[in-house]
C-alpha cells in the first residue's frame, strides 16, 4: 500500500512538471466541470419540480413511469459521460503530443476530440449503461450486495483503464477498445494486476487546503458571523473545485504516459522509467 502511494506521489510530481509546460491544458477539465454542472442543473430542476427526487418515488411509480424514469437516468448518465470523455480525449490527445516531444495547443485537443465523436458517443453509451445497471443494483441491495457491486465496479475500471487513449489514438469502437485495453494491461504489466496508480496522497494533502476554510467558514456562520463566514466557506469550495480540476488533468497526463509505454515500449518524455514500470500493483 505504501509503495503504491509513493509511486502515485512521484508520478503526480512528474505529471505536474508536464502540466507546467502546457498550463492551457487545464482549460479542458474546467470546461468539462462547467458543462457537467449545467447538465446536472438541467436535469435536477425538472426532477425536483415533478417530485422525482422524493424518497420512494420510484416505488410508487407505475411500470410506464418507471421506464420513463430509467430513460431519464440513462440520458443523464450518457450526457455526463459524453462531456467527460470528450474533454478527457482532448486532454489525452494534447498530452500524447507533449510526451512525444511536441508542443500541443488547445485547438489540437479540440480537433482530436471532434474527430473522434462517433467513438466517444458509442463509448459514452456503453459506460452509461454500465453505470445505470451498477447504480440500480447498489440502490436495491444490502451492504453485502453493495460491496459486491463495488468490486465489480473496480474490475470494470481496470478492464477499461486505457479505453480513452485507445479511442483517441487508435480510433477503435467501445468493445474493441475494452479488449485492447485489457490486452495492453496484461501484456505490459502482467495478468496479476490488482490495482492502478493513485493520486490519493496528493488529493488528500491538497484537499486539506479547502477543507480547513470550509470548516472555519461553517463555524463562523454557526456563531452568527455570517459576513465573514460565507466568503471563507466559498473560498474553501473554490479550492476543492480547483484541486478536482488539477487532479483530473494530472491523471490524464499519467494515463497518456502509461499508454505510450504499453504501446511503444518506451518511457515518455519527462517520466521516470522505473515509476512507469511499477505503476500497477500486482499480486
Amino acid at each position: 500500500m505504501f509503495e503504491r502511494i509513493a509511486t502515485g506521489w512521484a508520478l503526480t510530481k512528474q505529471a505536474f512538471n508536464v502540466l507546467r509546460l502546457d498550463k492551457e491544458l487545464l482549460l479542458f477539465p474546467i470546461l468539462s466541470g462547467a458543462c457537467c454542472l449545467l447538465v446536472i442543473a438541467s436535469f435536477f430542476v425538472p426532477a425536483y419540480a415533478f417530485g422525482w427526487l422524493d424518497s420512494g418515488a420510484g416505488d410508487r411509480a407505475s411500470p410506464t413511469s418507471r421506464i420513463f424514469l430509467a430513460m431519464i437516468g440513462f440520458a443523464f448518465y450518457f450526457v455526463n459521460y459524453f462531456i467527460m470523455v470528450f474533454f478527457n480525449s482532448a486532454l489525452v490527445g494534447c498530452s500524447v503530443i507533449r510526451l512525444k516531444g511536441g508542443d500541443p495547443t488547445v485547438s489540437d485537443g479540440f480537433a482530436t476530440a471532434l474527430s473522434r465523436l462517433p467513438q466517444i458517443a458509442a463509448w459514452s453509451a456503453v459506460a452509461a449503461t454500465v453505470g445505470v445497471i451498477l447504480k440500480s443494483f447498489e440502490n436495491k441491495n444490502n451492504k453485502a450486495g453493495q460491496i459486491v457491486i463495488g468490486l465489480i465496479g473496480a474490475a470494470w475500471s481496470m478492464l477499461t483503464f486505457f479505453v480513452v487513449p485507445i479511442i483517441v489514438i487508435e480510433q477503435l469502437g467501445p468493445i474493441a477498445a475494452i479488449k485492447r485495453s485489457t490486452s495492453l494491461l496484461s501484456e505490459t504489466w502482467g495478468e496479476s494486476v490488482t490495482s492502478t496508480f493513485s493520486l490519493s496522497l496528493f488529493t488528500f494533502l491538497a484537499s486539506i487546503l479547502g477543507v480547513l476554510p470550509i470548516m472555519g467558514g461553517a463555524f463562523l456562520i454557526a456563531n452568527q458571523m455570517t459576513m465573514i463566514g460565507i466568503p471563507i466557506l466559498l473560498l474553501g469550495i473554490l479550492i476543492l473545485l480547483a484541486i478536482s480540476l488539477l487532479t483530473s488533468a494530472l491523471n490524464s497526463i499519467v494515463l497518456a504516459a502509461l499508454y505510450l509505454y504499453a504501446v511503444e515500449g518506451r518511457t515518455a518524455d519527462h517520466f521516470d522509467p522505473a515509476l512507469i514500470e511499477h505503476a500497477f500493483v500486482t499480486k
